[in-house]
Parts: structure tokens; C-alpha cells; sequence
């Protein structure tokens, strides 16, 4: 593995736990988990009151919400997740989150 690689992973790790240690789940506001790839994004809600994921969708599952015209790529794969994410929190009755990046920009 060439070291670029391996010092941006390394990297992203570190701001991943510093921004963790900020950040925390509770039932009436959970928290909004993100993990990208590089062809795929994923999304959970997770309650960290009970250590237990809510919610879990991904680019695949949120393929049928169109984004809007001139969104494409990734950036309509991210849209598509964000929107099914949020249908499905709301149906489950969770107005508010937090927001994690784990450590991406």
C-alpha cells in the first residue's frame, strides 16, 4: 500500500474519533452515521443510548428517488440516500438528528 493511501486513512481516522467524541445518539435525537466508497455511500441511524442501528439504507436500496435536474453522480447517489434516510426516519417518527461525518469533509 503506497503511504498517500495509508496517511489519508490514517488520517480520517483520527478526525473520525475526535469528532465522536463530540458527538452522541439519544432516542429522541439519534445520530446520522455516513460511510462512502468510492462507487457506493451508506447511511444509518444509530441510538447510541442503546447501542442499536435504527435505520440503514444505501445508494442500491435508494436508487428509485431521482435528484434533481443537473445533480448527477455521486452527488445524485448522496441526494437519493439523504432523501430515503429521512422518508424512513420520518415514518418512524424521528423529527430531529445529529449528524456524523465520520470524518469526511
Amino acid at each position: 500500500m503506497s503511504s498517500i493511501s495509508k496517511k489519508r486513512r490514517i488520517s480520517r481516522a483520527k478526525r473520525k474519533i475526535s469528532g465522536r467524541k463530540k458527538l452522541f445518539g439519544t432516542a429522541e435525537r439519534p445520530r446520522v452515521s455516513v460511510f462512502r466508497t468510492h462507487k457506493n455511500i451508506y447511511a444509518q441511524v444509530v441510538n447510541d443510548d442503546e447501542g442499536a442501528t435504527i435505520l440503514a439504507t444505501d445508494a442500491a436500496k435508494a436508487a428509485a428517488i431521482d435528484a434533481p435536474e443537473g445533480v448527477t453522480g455521486k452527488c445524485a447517489k448522496a441526494y437519493s440516500v439523504g432523501r430515503a434516510i429521512a422518508e424512513q426516519a420520518k415514518e418512524k417518527g424521528i423529527d430531529a438528528v445529529v449528524f456524523d461525518r465520520s470524518g469526511y469533509l
